[in-house]
Order: C-alpha cells, then structure tokens, then sequence
C-alpha cells in the first residue's frame, strides 16, 4: 500500500485508509441519480423538443435534431452532478469518483454534438477521448500540466504564439459555434413558421435575414473567445473586398438578388414561372438560386440573378387564375350552334375547369376545310399542368362529337384524271448506205 500511498500523495490525495466511505457512498448515489435524470430526459423530453425543433417537417429530420435526446440526457447528468460538487466539500476521493462522471459526460455529450453536426463516428470518438483526457487531467489536478505541455509544441510570430493548445480552442471554438449556429437557425424557423401573422414569403425574408445576422453574431463571439485583436483583419478585409469585386462578384451579387426577390416579392414559393425553357413551380428560394420543378420532375437550379434580369412570366403574381386556349376545326356541314353548346359543355364537365369565369366558344376562322374554333376555359391550379386538362378536354369534345355525328375534318385533295392524246408512232430513221 506504500507504493499506492505515494502515488496518491504524488496526485494531491491522502491515503486510501482516511478516505470518507459515507461520502463515496453519497457520491455513488448521487451520480446514480445523475444517470437515471439523463435517461428520464432522454426518453421523455427528448423526442418533443426534437419535433419541436422540426415543427411539422418530420422526412427533413437531420443528424443534429436526431442527437437532441441523447444531448440533452448527459446535459442533464452535468447539472446533477455539477450541483452536488459544487454545493458540499467533498471528501477528495468522493470528488474524484463525481469528477470522472463528469468527465464520461462531458465526452459523451462531445461525441453526440460531433456526429450530429456531421463529422463522423471517427471525429467524434476522436473528440470524445480528448475530452475525457483533459476533464480526467482535471479531476486529478494535472491540467495545468497538461495545457503547458500543449502549449509547448508551437512557434511565435512577433507577439503572437501559435501551439497545439491553440489549434484546440481554434477547433473547439468553431465547433460549439458552428452546433449553437445551427440550433439557432432550427430554433427560429420553427417560431417564424409557426407565427400566422406572416405570409409563406415574408416567413422566408426572417428566416434568410436571421441567418445571416446569426452567422456574423457567431463569427465575432468567435474573434472574441480567441482573443484576436479585430485590427488584424484590417489588410483581409481589403483582400476580401478585392476577392468580391472580382472572384465573388456573382456569388454576392446572387445573394443580394435573392433577398430583393423576397423583399418585392415578385417571385414566392409556389408560383408558377417560366423561364427561357423552363416551367414549373418554385419550390424554394436559396441563397445562390431558386429551385423550379418541372411536370417532369426536374428541378432547375436558376441564378438569382438571372430572375432579376431577364424576362419571367409569373403564372401567379397577382393571381393564380390563368386561361387555357384549344383550337377545335369542324366540318362546313355543321350545325355551329349545336358544335359550339357542345364544345362548352365539355370543358365545364372537366373537373379542373372553373365554373366562374365560364368557358366560352368563338369562330377564329373559315379554313381551307373547316370552321376553325377556340375553347377558351379558366384553371386555377397551373402546377398540375396544360397538357393534361387540354387532353381531357378534347377527348370530352371527341365523345360529344361522335354522339351527335359532328365530323371533325381532315385536309382533302381531289385528283382529276383526264383523257390524254392519243401517242403519234415514233419515227425511225433509216439507215444509210
């Protein structure tokens, strides 16, 4: 036991016989308790505050808000055993046992935040172990030791010293910043998109302006925690304004374009657009491009800023109401009168057509070989596509058509024959000689 004396003298402890056993055993049962409140969070209050984050976007649910429960479980242990060290003087070996759960926590909870800010499993354990040594460093007092020894592997420029110490709080910083970003940004989506007094777009504005003010918040609480002096950044704020003037140019300007496009709202989620060749609907407007879904089921990333410049044709800018035009040809013997009823009637039957503005029937002209019409009817629902109301149309007006025996007419050519000449014989010419 001399041996283990002197090793426990060497780390600031007494010997193993003076221990407080009545002590340890209230250790014992308080990190018990700690375990067993982190399991009831984890299973109870875990899942909600996860939904919670998601709101109502359940299949969108990530690796971040998946972790939530198991964060906050050895969140939980923390504070139980956070609480019971710092409310008693603990005899040192019932500290060191409350100390180690807290060191197991601490690189639990690291491990869970690495794998839900998507890392990976080697990272995390990674990070996890690191934890763990530095926190069990702490408990037996040799942490101080163990940051100078860190702090020994760098090198100095002028007056600044860069080690292994520093590229840990570096990477640590960034990290918890980069974890708290995105909990902050889940966190307001859900309270912006759950607010009613806001429209889908003016819900879009918050959400990208609150993002950006979050990033920036985080960027420079993070120049603070480092301790960098913000002069520094005086010769790379000049190279990153000459980097967006010439590299960035069409990354800030699609940036800006996007957040007018918001702001005017000339194009919202759900219209529905055509642009060059393409049409679909808006499925969203990002920070780079606006997504459009094609009836295909493609979807087009267009620039931003290429909405800003050239021409669209908004489907449903100020409303989504919008006319769709056939063009049907019957033959010279028919009874217009009953062709055009009929016509009518066969667009209202459809179901996609409104009723108010009624579809309507007009002669645009007498052609080669019919009396050419157009069926005008109104739809309010573009994104379900043209081509398929025009075809339910036209079979409408096909099955009408045969049923009333209307001819719906075709090009015709007539080919006279007539008699030809009768054929004078051929001379021959006679040999000479």
């Amino acid at each position: 036991m001399n041996g283990l004396d002197d090793l426990l003298a060497r780390m600031g402890f007494p010997a193993f016989a003076d221990a407080q056993l009545v002590e340890l055993g209230m250790a014992g049962g308080l990190a018990l308790l700690g375990f067993g409140a982190g399991w009831l969070v984890k299973q109870r209050l875990g899942p909600r505050i996860s939904d919670w984050l998601h709101g109502q976007e359940f299949e969108a649910r990530g690796p971040l808000t998946q972790r939530v429960g198991p964060m906050l479980g050895w969140l939980s242990v923390l504070l139980v055993i956070g609480v019971a060290g710092a409310v008693w003087p603990w005899d040192p070996y019932a500290l060191l046992l409350l100390d180690t759960v807290l060191a197991v926590s601490v690189a639990a909870l690291v491990r869970n935040i690495l794998i839900g800010v998507g890392l990976g499993d080697v990272a995390a354990l990674t990070g996890a172990f690191v934890a763990l040594v530095v926190m069990l460093s702490r408990a037996v007092g040799g942490l101080e030791s163990l940051q100078d020894r860190l702090d020994a592997f760098g090198f100095s420029i002028g007056a600044r010293h860069f080690s292994l110490l520093t590229a840990i709080n570096i990477l640590l910083t960034v990290i918890i910043l980069f974890t708290l970003v995105r909990l902050a940004n889940r966190v307001l989506k859900r309270v912006i998109r759950g607010n009613e007094k806001f429209d889908p777009t003016q819900r879009l504005l918050i959400e990208k302006i609150s993002a950006v003010v979050i990033v920036v918040a985080a960027f420079f609480v993070g120049i603070d925690l480092l301790g960098i002096d913000l002069t520094a950044f005086a010769v790379f704020s000049g190279a990153l304004g000459l980097a967006i003037g010439f590299g960035l140019q069409k990354t800030v300007g699609n940036l800006i374009a996007g957040i007018i496009l918001l702001m005017d709202r000339s194009i919202k989620p759900g219209d529905v657009i055509v642009v060059g060749d393409s049409f679909g609907w808006v499925n969203k407007i990002g920070v780079r491009a606006v997504s459009v879904i094609t009836r295909e089921g493609k979807e087009h990333l267009i620039p931003n800023e290429n909405l800003m410049t050239q021409e669209v044709e908004n489907w449903s800018y100020s409303s989504r109401t919008v006319r769709v035009k056939i063009a049907i040809g019957v033959s010279y013997d028919t009874d217009l009168r009953l062709a055009q009823a009929l016509m009518i009637e066969a667009a209202k039957e459809s179901k996609r057509v409104l009723a108010e503005p009624a579809p309507v029937c007009w002669i645009t002209g007498f052609g080669d070989s019919s009396v050419d019409h157009e069926v005008r009817f109104w739809i309010t629902d573009p994104e379900g596509g043209l081509g398929n109301i025009k075809g339910d149309v036209f079979l409408r007006i096909w099955d009408k058509f045969q049923d009333a025996g209307i001819e719906i007419p075709f090009p015709q050519r007539d080919v006279h024959l007539r008699d030809m000449p009768d054929a004078k014989p051929a001379k021959v010419a006679k040999p000479k000689g």
